[in-house]
C-alpha cells in the first residue's frame, strides 16, 4: 500500500474513503494503507467494508451513505470483478462525475486485462478511473511467453488475456519446480508423515479428522530453499526480502481514457513516481529527487485534465458561525463598517489567508456581536456557543 499512499500525497489529498472486501486480504490492506497515510500526515475518513458475497443492493445502500461525507477520493481495494459492479452502481447514483475520484489497487488491472476484445466497452463504466497495475519489466523471456500465450488463444486453448497474476502464476510454478530439484540433491526423496496427536487442536464433533492429515517431512529445509530463490522469470526477476516477501519490481499507473488502459508513469520503492521504467532508473547513478516526480496528463471523470480538489461541501453541512466583536476599541484588529456592513480588520485578514492553505472549501458566515458603543461581553459570548 505504499504506492497507494504515494498516489495519494502525490495529488495532495488529505482524506480518502477506503470501499474494501470484509476479509483478511481487505482488512491487512486497508490496516497497511492507513499505517502509511498516518505516516504522511493523512488519514482514511471512512472504512466501508463490503462483506465476502456482496450484491448491487449492498453495494448501492454503502455508496449512499458517502453522499453527507466531504471527501470525494474512493480508494477501492476488493477481489477482481469481472462485472465491475461498483462502478456500475457508482454510476447509477451519478458518483462518477468530475468532483469524484476513483482510485483501485491492482484487482482492476487484473480484471481488465482478463477481458476479451468483446468485452472492451466494458471499460466505459470506468472512464476516469485511476489504478496500479504490477510492473512486469519488458524482457525477451516475457515477449516470449506473450508469443506463446497468443498462439494458444487462436488455437483455442487459452480464452483470456495475459495478466499480471498470470505472469507471476507461471514463475512460481518454476520457483517451486526449482526448489524441489534443489530439494531432492539434497534429501533424495519428499516423504510424508502424520502429525504428533499432541500437536493436532480439539476437532471433535466438527466433522474435520485433522490427525489423519500428513505434513511433508523436512518442509522447513523446502521452504527455507525457496526463499533463497533467484533467477530471471517473465515477471522479471524472482527473489525474496529477508522477510520472504516477492522483491517488487513497483507498479505501473494506469488510467482509463476512452475505454483504453494508458499508462501514465511508473512507481518504484527506489524511484518514486517518474514516466521512466524502474529498471532503467536504477542503472542512472543519480538518486531520486523530489522535483523528478511526475506523471503523464491523467483524465479524471468528466474527462477534465485538471486535477480534482477531493472534497466539497457535503449535502448536510452547515456553515461555520463566526462570532465578530463590534468593538469600541482597537478596531484596527476586528470591525463592521456601518455602511456597508462589510468585516474587516487584522485578525479577519489572518482568516481569510489561513482559509488558503486549507485544500477544500469550508462554508462561513461572520455574526456581529455587540452595538460598536461598548465593546461586548465575551463571557455572554461564550455562554451564547454553550446554547446554541
Amino acid at each position: 500500500m505504499v504506492a497507494m499512499a504515494n498516489l495519494i500525497d502525490f495529488n495532495g489529498w488529505k482524506e480518502v474513503i477506503v470501499v474494501f472486501l470484509d476479509d483478511d486480504y481487505g482488512r491487512n490492506g486497508v490496516s497497511a494503507l492507513s499505517d502509511e497515510l498516518e505516516n504522511r500526515r493523512l488519514k482514511i475518513a471512512h472504512k466501508l467494508a463490503l462483506s465476502i458475497h456482496f450484491d448491487l443492493d449492498e453495494i448501492t445502500k454503502l455508496l449512499n451513505q458517502t453522499k453527507v461525507f466531504n471527501p470525494r477520493v474512493f480508494v477501492v481495494h476488493i477481489n477482481p470483478d469481472p462485472r465491475l459492479r461498483i462502478f456500475s452502481i457508482a454510476h447509477k447514483l451519478q458518483m462518477m462525475t468530475s468532483e469524484y475520484v476513483w482510485l483501485v489497487t491492482d484487482w482492476l488491472a487484473a480484471t481488465l486485462h482478463s477481458f476479451s476484445p468483446a468485452n472492451q466497452k466494458s471499460l466505459s463504466v470506468v472512464e476516469g478511473v485511476v489504478g496500479l497495475r504490477q510492473h512486469i519489466p519488458d524482457s525477451r523471456k516475457k515477449r516470449d511467453f506473450v508469443f506463446r500465450w497468443k498462439k494458444m488463444q487462436k488455437e483455442g486453448v487459452a480464452n483470456t488475456s495475459l495478466n499480471s497474476y498470470g505472469f507471476f502464476a507461471y514463475d512460481t510454478v518454476w520457483a517451486v519446480a526449482h526448489s524441489i530439484d534443489k530439494f531432492l540433491k539434497v534429501h533424495d526423496n519428499i516423504t510424508f508423515s502424520l502429525r504428533d496427536n499432541n500437536m493436532v487442536p480439539h476437532t471433535e464433533g466438527i466433522g474435520i479428522q485433522l490427525e489423519k492429515l500428513k505434513i511433508f517431512a523436512n518442509g522447513s529445509d523446502f521452504v527455507n530453499i525457496l526463499s533463497l530463490s533467484n533467477f530471471s522469470g517473465v515477471s522479471g526477476q524472482i527473489q525474496f526480502s529477508s522477510d520472504r516477501n516477492v522483491i517488487s519490481s513497483g507498479y505501473d499507473v494506469i488510467n482509463i481514457n476512452q475505454m483504453k488502459i494508458k499508462r501514465v508513469g511508473y512507481w518504484s520503492n527506489h524511484s518514486g513516481f517518474s514516466v521512466v521504467p524502474p529498471e532503467v532508473l536504477a542503472k542512472k547513478k543519480h538518486p531520486r529527487v523530489s522535483v523528478d516526480q511526475k506523471l503523464e496528463n491523467i483524465t479524471w471523470l468528466g474527462g477534465k485534465t485538471e486535477r480534482p480538489r477531493g472534497w466539497v461541501i457535503a449535502d448536510n453541512a452547515k456553515p461555520l458561525r463566526i462570532g465578530v466583536p463590534r468593538r469600541a476599541s482597537f478596531v484596527e484588529f476586528v470591525t463592521e463598517l456601518q455602511d456597508s456592513h462589510k468585516i474587516q480588520g487584522y485578525c479577519i485578514d489572518i482568516f481569510m489567508k489561513a482559509l488558503e492553505f486549507i485544500p477544500y472549501e469550508i462554508p462561513f458566515v461572520f455574526k456581529p456581536v455587540g452595538n460598536g458603543k461598548a465593546n461586548p461581553n465575551y463571557d455572554a459570548l461564550v455562554k451564547k456557543i454553550d446554547q446554541n
